[in-house]
Protein backbone atom coordinates (compact mmCIF):
# COMPACT_ATOMS: atom_id res chain seq x y z
CA UNK A 1 0.00 0.00 0.00
CA UNK A 2 1.51 3.81 -0.76
CA UNK A 3 1.91 6.29 1.41
CA UNK A 4 -0.63 8.43 0.94
CA UNK A 5 0.62 10.91 4.09
CA UNK A 6 1.62 14.46 3.47
CA UNK A 7 2.64 15.18 6.49
CA UNK A 8 5.86 16.62 6.60
CA UNK A 9 7.45 13.65 9.14
CA UNK A 10 11.38 14.49 7.79
CA UNK A 11 14.21 16.44 6.20
CA UNK A 12 15.20 15.05 2.62
CA UNK A 13 18.48 15.85 1.10
CA UNK A 14 18.58 14.64 -2.45
CA UNK A 15 21.83 14.81 -4.80
CA UNK A 16 23.07 14.46 -8.05
CA UNK A 17 26.31 13.02 -8.97
CA UNK A 18 27.46 12.85 -12.56
CA UNK A 19 30.42 11.62 -14.67
CA UNK A 20 33.20 13.09 -13.00
CA UNK A 21 33.01 11.08 -10.04
CA UNK A 22 30.89 7.88 -11.57
CA UNK A 23 34.00 7.68 -13.98
CA UNK A 24 36.70 7.93 -10.92
CA UNK A 25 36.71 4.79 -8.58
CA UNK A 26 38.56 6.61 -5.93
CA UNK A 27 36.20 10.02 -6.06
CA UNK A 28 33.24 7.26 -6.13
CA UNK A 29 34.34 5.77 -3.47
CA UNK A 30 35.37 8.90 -1.48
CA UNK A 31 31.68 10.56 -2.24
CA UNK A 32 29.94 7.25 -1.37
CA UNK A 33 31.28 7.15 1.99
CA UNK A 34 30.16 10.92 2.78
CA UNK A 35 26.89 9.67 1.20
CA UNK A 36 26.15 7.16 3.81
CA UNK A 37 27.85 9.33 6.74
CA UNK A 38 24.63 12.02 6.01
CA UNK A 39 22.22 11.22 8.49
CA UNK A 40 18.18 11.05 8.00
CA UNK A 41 16.52 10.50 4.52
CA UNK A 42 19.02 10.54 1.74
CA UNK A 43 17.90 9.98 -1.96
CA UNK A 44 20.89 9.61 -4.87
CA UNK A 45 20.17 10.61 -8.50
CA UNK A 46 23.43 9.01 -10.56
CA UNK A 47 24.18 10.50 -14.50
CA UNK A 48 25.99 7.96 -16.75
CA UNK A 49 29.46 8.66 -17.23
CA UNK A 50 31.91 7.15 -20.13
CA UNK A 51 30.77 3.67 -19.80
CA UNK A 52 28.01 3.69 -22.16
CA UNK A 53 30.36 5.19 -25.35
CA UNK A 54 33.16 2.48 -24.27
CA UNK A 55 30.46 -0.03 -24.67
CA UNK A 56 29.00 1.26 -27.89
CA UNK A 57 31.78 1.07 -29.64
CA UNK A 58 32.93 -2.31 -28.71
CA UNK A 59 29.55 -3.36 -29.54
CA UNK A 60 30.06 -1.43 -32.84
CA UNK A 61 27.39 1.38 -32.16
CA UNK A 62 28.25 5.06 -33.09
CA UNK A 63 28.15 7.46 -30.06
CA UNK A 64 26.56 11.12 -31.78
CA UNK A 65 27.08 14.04 -29.07
CA UNK A 66 25.30 17.57 -29.96
CA UNK A 67 25.92 20.61 -28.10
CA UNK A 68 27.39 17.89 -24.78
CA UNK A 69 24.03 15.88 -25.34
CA UNK A 70 23.40 12.12 -26.42
CA UNK A 71 21.53 11.22 -29.49
CA UNK A 72 19.54 8.24 -27.91
CA UNK A 73 18.78 5.92 -31.29
CA UNK A 74 17.28 2.87 -30.40
CA UNK A 75 20.40 0.77 -30.18
CA UNK A 76 22.06 3.69 -28.31
CA UNK A 77 18.49 3.48 -25.95
CA UNK A 78 19.32 -0.14 -25.53
CA UNK A 79 23.04 0.54 -24.17
CA UNK A 80 22.12 3.63 -22.04
CA UNK A 81 19.01 1.32 -20.21
CA UNK A 82 21.85 -1.54 -19.54
CA UNK A 83 24.79 0.69 -18.40
CA UNK A 84 22.81 3.55 -16.58
CA UNK A 85 20.05 1.37 -15.53
CA UNK A 86 22.05 -1.92 -14.70
CA UNK A 87 26.02 -1.32 -14.04
CA UNK A 88 26.68 2.07 -13.23
CA UNK A 89 23.56 1.48 -11.17
CA UNK A 90 24.18 -1.25 -9.24
CA UNK A 91 28.00 -1.22 -8.84
CA UNK A 92 26.66 2.24 -6.79
CA UNK A 93 24.21 -0.19 -4.65
CA UNK A 94 26.63 -2.62 -3.76
CA UNK A 95 28.95 -0.11 -2.91
CA UNK A 96 26.21 1.79 -0.91
CA UNK A 97 24.90 -1.69 0.69
CA UNK A 98 28.83 -2.25 1.81
CA UNK A 99 28.67 0.84 3.77
CA UNK A 100 25.43 -0.40 5.70
CA UNK A 101 23.09 1.98 3.51
CA UNK A 102 19.92 -0.51 2.64
CA UNK A 103 19.74 1.23 -1.31
CA UNK A 104 17.53 0.28 -3.82
CA UNK A 105 18.26 1.06 -7.45
CA UNK A 106 15.66 1.86 -9.84
CA UNK A 107 14.87 3.72 -13.16
CA UNK A 108 12.35 6.21 -13.28
CA UNK A 109 10.17 2.83 -14.84
CA UNK A 110 10.31 1.16 -11.37
CA UNK A 111 7.06 1.32 -9.59
CA UNK A 112 6.13 3.84 -11.87
CA UNK A 113 7.93 6.38 -10.39
CA UNK A 114 8.76 9.00 -13.17
CA UNK A 115 6.84 9.54 -16.28
CA UNK A 116 8.15 11.20 -19.33
CA UNK A 117 7.38 11.60 -22.95
CA UNK A 118 9.42 11.60 -26.20
CA UNK A 119 10.72 14.99 -26.69
CA UNK A 120 9.35 17.05 -29.63
CA UNK A 121 11.64 17.19 -32.45
CA UNK A 122 12.40 21.17 -32.98
CA UNK A 123 15.50 21.88 -34.21
CA UNK A 124 17.24 18.53 -33.26
CA UNK A 125 15.87 15.04 -33.04
CA UNK A 126 17.34 13.78 -29.58
CA UNK A 127 15.63 10.53 -30.26
CA UNK A 128 14.32 8.43 -27.20
CA UNK A 129 14.74 11.06 -25.11
CA UNK A 130 12.44 11.62 -22.15
CA UNK A 131 11.06 15.03 -20.66
CA UNK A 132 9.57 14.31 -17.24
CA UNK A 133 5.41 14.64 -17.23
CA UNK A 134 4.81 13.62 -13.72
CA UNK A 135 6.76 12.02 -10.52
CA UNK A 136 5.08 9.79 -8.38
CA UNK A 137 6.12 10.84 -4.78
CA UNK A 138 4.25 8.96 -2.76
CA UNK A 139 5.56 6.09 -4.16
CA UNK A 140 9.15 7.22 -3.49
CA UNK A 141 8.03 8.27 0.11
CA UNK A 142 6.72 4.49 0.45
CA UNK A 143 10.63 3.53 -0.66
CA UNK A 144 11.54 6.13 2.53
CA UNK A 145 9.11 4.79 5.19
CA UNK A 146 10.66 1.54 4.48
CA UNK A 147 14.20 2.73 5.60
CA UNK A 148 15.67 2.12 1.92
CA UNK A 149 17.40 4.85 -0.10
CA UNK A 150 16.52 5.06 -3.24
CA UNK A 151 19.15 5.52 -6.16
CA UNK A 152 17.87 6.70 -9.60
CA UNK A 153 19.57 6.10 -12.82
CA UNK A 154 18.60 8.16 -15.70
CA UNK A 155 15.96 6.37 -17.76
CA UNK A 156 12.39 6.70 -17.52
CA UNK A 157 8.87 5.07 -19.36
CA UNK A 158 6.68 6.81 -21.24
CA UNK A 159 2.27 6.12 -21.40
CA UNK A 160 3.48 3.63 -24.27
CA UNK A 161 5.44 2.10 -22.30
CA UNK A 162 9.10 3.00 -23.86
CA UNK A 163 12.16 3.47 -21.99
CA UNK A 164 13.53 7.64 -22.43
CA UNK A 165 17.17 8.57 -21.35
CA UNK A 166 16.97 11.33 -19.12
CA UNK A 167 18.92 14.02 -18.11
CA UNK A 168 20.13 13.61 -14.90
CA UNK A 169 20.39 16.99 -13.30
CA UNK A 170 16.35 17.34 -14.58
CA UNK A 171 15.76 14.22 -12.78
CA UNK A 172 17.04 15.11 -9.47
CA UNK A 173 15.32 18.70 -9.90
CA UNK A 174 11.96 17.15 -10.67
CA UNK A 175 12.21 14.18 -7.56
CA UNK A 176 13.10 16.93 -5.20
CA UNK A 177 9.92 19.38 -6.59
CA UNK A 178 7.78 16.59 -6.00
CA UNK A 179 8.99 15.50 -2.69
CA UNK A 180 7.99 18.59 -1.39
CA UNK A 181 4.57 17.15 -0.46
CA UNK A 182 6.05 14.74 2.10
CA UNK A 183 9.34 16.58 3.40
CA UNK A 184 11.19 19.73 3.61
CA UNK A 185 13.79 19.23 0.74
CA UNK A 186 17.30 20.18 -0.35
CA UNK A 187 18.39 19.19 -3.54
CA UNK A 188 22.44 19.24 -4.08
CA UNK A 189 24.12 19.11 -7.27
CA UNK A 190 27.38 17.73 -7.19
CA UNK A 191 29.76 19.33 -10.29
CA UNK A 192 33.78 19.07 -10.64
CA UNK A 193 34.28 22.56 -9.13
CA UNK A 194 33.39 23.40 -5.53
CA UNK A 195 30.73 25.37 -6.30
CA UNK A 196 29.87 28.60 -8.74
CA UNK A 197 32.77 30.64 -9.16
CA UNK A 198 32.85 34.42 -9.39
CA UNK A 199 36.31 34.09 -11.67
CA UNK A 200 36.00 30.69 -13.66
CA UNK A 201 40.09 30.63 -13.76
CA UNK A 202 40.23 30.51 -9.49
CA UNK A 203 38.97 27.21 -8.16
CA UNK A 204 38.73 28.98 -4.97
CA UNK A 205 36.33 31.77 -5.87
CA UNK A 206 33.36 30.09 -4.73
CA UNK A 207 30.37 32.16 -4.58
CA UNK A 208 28.70 31.48 -1.21
CA UNK A 209 25.28 32.62 -1.79
CA UNK A 210 23.63 33.35 -5.39
CA UNK A 211 20.17 35.26 -5.76
CA UNK A 212 18.44 35.76 -9.12
CA UNK A 213 19.33 39.14 -9.02
CA UNK A 214 23.28 38.46 -8.41
CA UNK A 215 22.74 35.11 -11.19
CA UNK A 216 21.53 37.42 -13.56
CA UNK A 217 24.57 39.61 -13.41
CA UNK A 218 26.98 37.12 -13.27
CA UNK A 219 25.18 36.04 -16.47
CA UNK A 220 25.17 39.65 -18.09
CA UNK A 221 29.04 39.75 -17.33
CA UNK A 222 29.85 36.48 -19.34
CA UNK A 223 30.96 35.28 -16.13
CA UNK A 224 28.63 32.21 -15.56
CA UNK A 225 27.75 30.97 -19.09
CA UNK A 226 27.13 28.18 -21.80
CA UNK A 227 26.30 25.07 -19.49
CA UNK A 228 25.92 26.54 -16.41
CA UNK A 229 23.23 28.52 -17.68
CA UNK A 230 20.37 25.73 -17.38
CA UNK A 231 21.93 23.81 -14.52
CA UNK A 232 21.26 27.11 -12.41
CA UNK A 233 18.16 28.39 -14.36
CA UNK A 234 16.74 24.34 -13.35
CA UNK A 235 18.11 24.47 -10.02
CA UNK A 236 16.16 28.31 -9.13
CA UNK A 237 12.77 26.95 -10.55
CA UNK A 238 13.27 24.10 -7.88
CA UNK A 239 13.28 26.55 -5.01
CA UNK A 240 10.70 28.22 -6.93
CA UNK A 241 8.44 25.44 -6.77
CA UNK A 242 8.90 24.60 -3.02
CA UNK A 243 12.46 23.04 -2.58
CA UNK A 244 14.03 24.74 0.75
CA UNK A 245 17.78 25.03 0.03
CA UNK A 246 19.38 23.93 -3.02
CA UNK A 247 23.25 24.10 -3.18
CA UNK A 248 26.04 23.29 -5.81
CA UNK A 249 29.25 22.29 -4.48
CA UNK A 250 32.04 19.69 -5.32
CA UNK A 251 31.20 15.83 -4.40
CA UNK A 252 34.21 16.00 -1.95
CA UNK A 253 32.69 18.90 -0.12
CA UNK A 254 28.84 16.84 -0.05
CA UNK A 255 29.12 16.73 3.56
CA UNK A 256 30.75 20.27 4.34
CA UNK A 257 28.03 21.61 2.03
CA UNK A 258 25.13 20.33 3.69
CA UNK A 259 25.92 20.73 6.90
CA UNK A 260 28.53 23.68 7.70
CA UNK A 261 27.45 25.62 4.17
CA UNK A 262 30.18 25.15 1.66
CA UNK A 263 29.99 25.63 -1.72
CA UNK A 264 27.49 27.62 -3.51
CA UNK A 265 23.35 28.20 -1.64
CA UNK A 266 20.43 29.54 -4.38
CA UNK A 267 18.39 31.30 -2.42
CA UNK A 268 15.48 33.53 -4.00
CA UNK A 269 16.22 36.44 -1.69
Amino acid sequence: MLDTDNSIINKLIVIKIGGNVIDDPAALKRFLTAFASLPGSKLLVHGGGKVATQVAGKLGIETTMVEGRRITDQPMLDVVTMVYGGLVNKQIVAKLQALDVNAIGITGADAGTILAHKRPVKDIDYGMVGDIEEVNSGQIQFFLRQDLTPVFAPITYSAAGDLLNTNADTMASAIAVDMVLHNEVTLVYCFEKKGVLANPEDDNSVIAELTPAVYAEYKAAGTINKGMIPKLDNAFRALEKGVAKVIICHADDVCSAVEQGAGTTLKLS
